[in-house]
């Protein structure tokens, strides 16, 4: 077979060996050829003139997909232009009709024309290589472009939107019967109202189900929505190019390090920020470049490669070699090329494997068998990086090793962390009372407890904004069916204390510590409003009065039975029973 492979070699260089022959013997022929150089190189030259004009307009950053496709198509189009002008120019002339020409000649001819039309081929191939994946980042793009539009439906509209768009394109239809958790005579007379109905609106049931429905007021409100978007991007870039932003300069566009974002970059931000409106100039320079640039790479990114190879053995066939012999007599390199890389496949149909399967993404929280418990945050075709949950450190681990070992993904489904709170307290407080006032202090800490930006940290069935006829912040996404919080309970009876735990769900396992500060915050307050005494832990002989202690915690019980009729005790006590 490598004989026959040789064969169609030698015969191929026999043919090319006669081209430069008839090249020297043709004045013409020599003036073509060197016109079809200068015209690639001038081709080329111009070429990298426009793509970096086609970056500095604003048509690169308000339709990046357009812009990329006239940069990789506008090259080859002249090129493959002028290699076929060439090549009919030869063949339609008597540059090849010579009598005079041996068979050598004849042969070495349609060599000749047949590696300008392989030429034209392998440009076809390299263009349509890198066009896939421009159309496919566009579907990509506009697949996520339908998902921010169901998160506006969700949220009722964006922050940033023009005279209250959502309910100029939809309209909210209320249930017949009165929603679970509401009483009859308030839900009619919040129907009365627009501030009422609104509030309706925004009202989640303890499953998480909003009420009533919406009707559409436009044909297709998915299309005002897109437009609205557009508006406010020309809204960030005009602002950006005037100089009327943060920085207080005129951003230039086609700037290295970037300085505007393009739209799919800036509706990117906007996800990663809960969708907050971007402010034009706030970053430093290249601040989106260098926080992309560490993410793992795309399948598209490696298909042009794909598609190119896939051209060049059909080009190779069409030549006239045997792709079967081509590949046995280069088996040996092949099998040595495969033991080399032999992990680095492993790890690439890990990842291929991992990703599929969605076993878990970046974001997620997971624990490793080794304990190490920190978020995904990025997967590589070769590791897979895992920051601590604490930032204490990033693990770096083969990829392939992530699917062969016991994964616990803490986010799967589910995000929600308890936040848990114990304390001890007095013998000699009531501890009904006790089991009043924590739960008073988890309810507290779920209406109060906010981070940085005001949301709430603590998941809930209604937001409390909800209560100021606002927004939720998205408290209540993440809704556990028959969720029950704050959650008290009475643990034990220990040495010095009666021990009491009290506990609320939080939307992630780093919002739990500053849930669990804020509830012993709170605690303190309560216990020294109402005398509820936390004992010392010492085994020392106590030499107090204990029936005048007991008076003086007394003196305030009605004020304590008041926070159990007001607040309840949770669910302690239920279903015991007397002898």
């Amino acid at each position: 077979m490598a004989e026959e492979v040789l064969d169609v070699v030698s015969e191929q260089v026999v043919q090319f060996d006669a081209i430069p022959q008839l090249i020297a013997s043709s004045a013409s022929l020599q003036i073509a050829i060197a016109v079809l150089i200068i015209g690639i190189i001038g081709i080329v030259i111009a070429y990298r003139g426009f793509a970096n004009w086609t970056k500095r307009q604003k048509f690169s950053y308000t339709r990046p997909h357009f812009a990329r496709f006239v940069r990789v198509a506008i090259l080859p189009f002249f090129a493959i232009a002028l290699i076929s002008s060439v090549n009919v120019y030869i063949q339609t002339t008597e540059l090849f009709n010579d009598s005079e020409l041996t068979i050598e000649e004849f042969s070495a001819s349609d060599t000749f024309a047949k590696t300008l039309n392989t030429i034209n081929i392998l440009v076809i191939g390299y263009t349509i290589s890198h066009i896939i994946p421009i159309l496919l980042t566009k579907i990509e793009k506009s697949n996520l472009e339908k998902e921010d539009f169901g998160q506006w439906k969700e949220l009722r509209g964006f922050k940033d939107d023009n005279e209250d768009l959502f309910h100029r394109l939809f309209e909210w239809i209320p249930p017949k019967n009165t929603p679970e958790g509401l009483d009859e005579k308030e839900f009619r007379n919040l129907l009365e109202t627009v501030e009422g109905r609104r509030k309706l609106e925004l009202l989640r049931t303890r499953r998480g189900n909003p009420i009533g429905s919406f009707q559409n007021l436009v044909k297709n409100p998915f299309e005002e929505f897109k437009k609205s978007e557009r508006e406010k991007y020309e809204k960030y870039y005009n602002d950006c190019f005037s100089g009327n932003n943060e920085s207080g300069k005129s951003l230039k566009p086609g700037q290295e390090p970037e300085e505007i974002y393009q739209i799919d970059i800036w509706r990117e931000e906007k996800r990663l920020n809960h969708f907050d409106p971007i402010i034009p100039g706030a970053r430093p320079a290249g601040y989106a470049e260098r926080k992309r640039k560490d993410l793992p790479k795309s399948y598209k990114q490696i298909l042009p490669v794909g598609i190119f190879v896939a051209v060049v053995l059909g080009v190779v066939s069409w030549w006239g070699v045997d792709l079967f012999v081509l590949a046995t007599a280069t088996g040996g390199f092949a099998i040595g090329l495969g033991l080399a890389l032999q992990e680095t496949m492993q790890n690439y149909f890990a990842y291929i494997m991992i990703r599929k399967d969605k076993i878990f993404v970046e974001g997620d929280r997971i624990q490793l068998e080794t304990n190490f418990n920190g978020y995904v945050h990025k997967i590589t075709p070769r590791v897979t990086y895992i920051r601590h949950a604490l930032n204490e450190s990033y693990a770096v681990i083969p990829t392939r090793n992530l699917v062969n070992s016991q994964i616990i993904n803490y986010s799967k489904e589910l995000k929600t962390v308890p936040a848990i709170v114990q304390v001890g307290v007095s013998y000699l407080n009531n501890p009904k009372q006790v089991a009043a006032i924590l739960v008073k202090v988890g309810k507290k800490a779920m209406k109060e407890t906010t981070d940085e930006r005001g949301r709430h940290l603590v998941v809930q069935n209604s937001c409390p904004y909800l209560e100021q006829n606002l927004p939720s912040c998205g408290c209540d996404k993440e809704v556990i069916e028959n969720l029950n919080q704050p959650v008290v309970r009475f643990n034990q009876f220990n040495d010095s204390s009666l021990d009491f735990s009290v506990w609320v769900y939080v939307r992630d396992y780093g919002s739990q510590f500053k849930v669990q500060t804020d509830m012993r915050m709170i605690m303190y307050e309560q216990f020294k409003k109402y005398d509820i005494r936390i004992p010392w832990p010492i085994r020392t002989v106590y030499q107090g009065d204990e029936k005048k202690e007991f008076e003086e915690i007394s003196k305030l019980d009605s004020n304590r039975d008041k926070v159990i009729d007001e607040y309840g005790i949770g669910d302690i006590g239920r279903g015991g029973g007397e002898d």
